[in-house]
């Protein structure tokens, strides 16, 4: 079954159901998350968008582009872990990366910035 965005729930509150006014449209169709991870390659996928707009998402990330708020300089860092998550806390353990993460690098903790899974680029802030 097709993933949809529609944007209300199908269950009340009292656990009984709403009847659809209508059907899934093919413009609130989803997809499943990315879930970027640590690995050696960079590797990227092209996804068709809404109106023929192209997005490439990581699939795999081995460094980052880190800006030094002291010196206000970009850096290509190596990545080594996920420290903390505020999506899921699963995420820490299986190397998982999204918006809000704080990850380990070579220069020391940083806070993720960019969508991994929405964006090309994966970009931190020196913590």
């Amino acid at each position: 079954m097709a993933i949809s965005q529609k944007g209300r729930q199908s269950r009340k509150a009292t656990g009984g159901r709403y009847k659809s006014p209508r059907a899934k449209k093919k413009y609130e169709l989803g997809r499943r998350p990315t879930n970027t991870t640590i690995a050696e390659k960079d590797v990227k996928k092209e996804i068709r968008g809404r109106g023929g707009a192209k997005k490439e998402v990581f699939l795999t990330a081995s460094t980052v582009n880190l800006l030094n708020p002291k010196t206000k300089k970009y850096e290509k860092v190596k990545l080594k872990t996920v420290a903390e998550s505020p999506a899921n806390l699963n995420y820490v353990r299986r190397n998982i990366l999204t918006k809000g993460s704080v990850v380990e690098t070579e220069k020391g903790k940083a806070k993720i910035t960019s969508r991994p899974g929405q964006n090309g680029s994966l970009n931190a802030v020196l913590i």
